[in-house]
């Protein structure tokens, strides 16, 4: 029997899209800890974001930060030496270029091409926490970048010349951008890249693993087509991401935390 291994997203997937809360998946997450089912956090949020969301969900497994710039594993969680720089109590696999090198680089663009963008680097905590709807606490946690920097378009938001030409420019510079509730600029990293090593060392701890991965938005697509069973779950609203097609892509029936519930549940069930 395989190793079921879930793999999800956070905002808008996990956690409601208004509300961040998680209790909608409330009996999917009691089966996931009564089965002893690893469940990894994978999200464009920080180290420090997502180890409040760990504590919440008393979680213990591996995460991934940053639209998958780090790979935090607690230090011995597997039964095999990882070869990684050890910190905090975890094993750090970095595949993301530093936030310096990818703040500089926002900033070069944006002043040569006259763009009015803004990225999380430009604005106060209590800006990020009315933008984006969060705690104070939090929106200062989503500060502490490490490998990528979200950003908005001001006034140019409607001119879809002038944000395709800083998209280009972003992947001229040999970086390259995604987008979830935030457009993100970064290195040559994506949650896929970063699942796809993980699934290897439990792989090398389980023999065969049967992979579920969750997600909402435009960048949880590397992420679900990593996994067996790749879940869209609904936007608020209703709708789905039209971005992200697979042709073996499930679509939960519920917004947020309602549909990772029902397809989780479901998917435990059929697979065991």
């Amino acid at each position: 029997m395989a190793k079921i291994i879930i793999i999800t997203d956070l905002d808008g997937t996990l956690l409601h899209p208004k509300t961040y809360s998680f209790e909608a998946a409330r009996p999917a997450l009691d089966l996931i800890k009564e089965r002893k089912i690893p469940l990894i956090l994978c999200s464009s949020k920080t180290k420090a974001e997502i180890e409040v969301y760990r504590k919440r969900l008393n979680n213990k497994h591996p995460f991934i930060s940053e639209n998958g710039g780090g790979i935090f594993i607690p230090d011995g969680y597997f039964p095999f030496p990882i070869d990684a720089e050890i910190k905090d109590g975890y094993r750090i696999i970095v595949l993301g270029k530093p936030y310096s090198e990818i703040r500089n680089a926002f900033i070069e663009i944006r002043q040569r091409l006259g763009i009015k963008a803004k990225g999380f680097g430009d604005m106060t905590a209590e800006e990020i926490a009315v933008l984006a709807n969060l705690p104070l606490t939090e929106a200062a946690l989503a500060k502490e970048r490490d490998f990528d920097e979200p950003f908005i378009f001001e006034v140019d938001a409607n001119n879809e010349s002038k944000i395709e030409g800083f998209l280009k420019a972003i992947e001229d510079s040999g970086l390259h951008w995604t987008q979830g509730r935030f457009y993100h600029i970064l290195g040559d990293n994506d949650k896929g890249k970063a699942v796809k090593i993980l699934k290897g060392f439990y792989e090398k701890a389980y023999g065969r693993i049967a992979t579920i991965g969750l997600g909402n938005m435009f960048n949880d697509l590397p992420l679900l087509k990593e996994v067996d069973y790749p879940v869209l779950v609904q936007n608020e609203g209703g709708s789905y991401d039209e971005r992200v097609n697979l042709p073996n892509l499930i679509r939960a029936d519920g917004i947020g935390p309602e549909g990772w519930n029902k397809a989780v549940l479901r998917l435990i069930n059929e697979i065991l």
